[in-house]
């Protein structure tokens, strides 16, 4: 008989998902802590020290009669820099392997829920804009973080880009 059976029940090609036992461990609460501080400080190292180092010595050098548009410009174009190499940097990190600078310090790294890689695009767009977005709404951030004392350690952002944080 070629002709299918059109009384069987319908059927279903389902792809398999990835074994949750494969997924590695979640990262600990004071880990992720951790690596968004020294995000923080990384970026204020590299995109507002350069400047205000300018400033300052642009201040001593004040005081001697050079010309102060000279020193603002240089200082503006030493925190562009240093945001483009912050941003090549981090960029480059998590189109990689899901990681920030600090996430990669501290052996950490965002991945899908089902442990494949996060695409940038989904790091990008859910997990820093969309949550930018929604910032707007008062307490939201704080909710956001009160979020990783849950049991499966997701914030708000991680729920909506459908990600977690592992130990790398």
């Amino acid at each position: 008989m070629t002709n299918p059976n059109p009384y069987a029940p319908p059927r279903a090609f389902v792809r398999d998902i990835a074994d949750p036992s494969a997924i590695a461990p979640p990262a600990d609460r004071g880990t992720r802590l951790g690596a968004a501080l020294l995000d923080g400080v990384i970026i204020a190292v590299m995109v507002y020290l350069p400047p205000l180092a300018a400033m300052i010595a642009g201040g001593a050098a004040g005081a001697r009669g050079a010309g102060s548009t000279t020193m603002i410009a240089a200082a503006v174009m030493l925190g562009l820099v240093g945001f483009i190499v912050w941003c090549w940097l981090t960029v480059m990190y998590v189109s990689r392997n899901g990681q920030t600078i600090a996430k990669k310090l501290l052996g950490i790294k965002v991945v899908r829920t089902d442990g494949s890689p996060a695409s940038l695009g989904r790091l990008f767009w859910l997990r820093n804009v969309v949550n930018g977005l929604i910032s707007v709404v008062p307490l939201y951030g704080f909710v956001d973080m009160l979020f990783i004392f849950g049991e499966s350690r997701q914030c708000l952002h991680d729920k909506i880009a459908g990600t977690i944080v592992v130990k790398a």
